[in-house]
């Protein structure tokens, strides 16, 4: 089965899961990456975390303005090209899946599998890319299989597995890493068995 890594950024604004970024790599060493121009600005700037940790990754100035500090999308800053609307990102993430999976002779397309690290919020932000979890494109899974899931399998923690030595937060840098890690845990479960 096709496999695709992924990391997605959000912030929650009243209680929902408002995507910020996402990046996704396949076995074949693709990549895709993309900034939601429709973030909520404001939920970053009030979120101290994603301020210290999501916002340098981004091409965002902060400024302040009558009301206080601002957030804007800076077009002289790396990644701008990434910014782009929900819609676009969602026609551009299923792209990315048919390219994956090959449909085969019968026409249908494969499912991929889906991998992320803690990927509960990630698969939620995924999902509402199209609206529902009915809503899905043909050949996505309902679910994504938790990297976590797999070291604990093994009898591993957070502490063993491969540190990422950069670009934390950067949901594709995040994602490489991801599969960094996938890999990593696969040797280790080849190896028990």
């Amino acid at each position: 089965m096709p496999v695709i890594d992924y990391d997605c950024e959000f912030a929650r604004t009243s209680g929902q899961i408002d995507l910020v970024s996402i990046g996704m790599v396949n076995e074949q060493d693709r990549r895709y990456y993309a900034i939601s121009r429709e973030c909520d600005l404001s939920a970053l700037l009030a979120n101290d975390w994603l301020m210290r940790n999501v916002v340098s990754t981004l091409p965002l100035t902060l400024g302040t303005g009558p009301d206080g500090d601002l957030l804007a999308w800076d077009p002289d800053k790396p990644d701008f090209d990434k910014v782009k609307t929900r819609a676009q990102i969602a026609r551009e993430v299923e792209d990315f899946a048919l390219d994956t999976a090959h449909r085969d002779r019968t026409g249908m397309l494969p499912h991929v599998e889906l991998r992320a690290n803690y990927g509960a919020y990630d698969h939620v932000a995924l999902c509402q890319l199209f609206g529902t979890m009915m809503d899905l494109p043909e050949g996505f899974p309902m679910w994504s299989h938790d990297i976590q899931q797999e070291a604990e399998r093994l009898g591993l923690s957070g502490a063993d597995l491969p540190q990422q030595a950069s670009g934390q937060h950067n949901a594709l840098a995040d994602a490489l890493h991801q599969q960094e890690i996938r890999r990593w845990l696969a040797q280790r479960a080849e190896y028990q068995s």
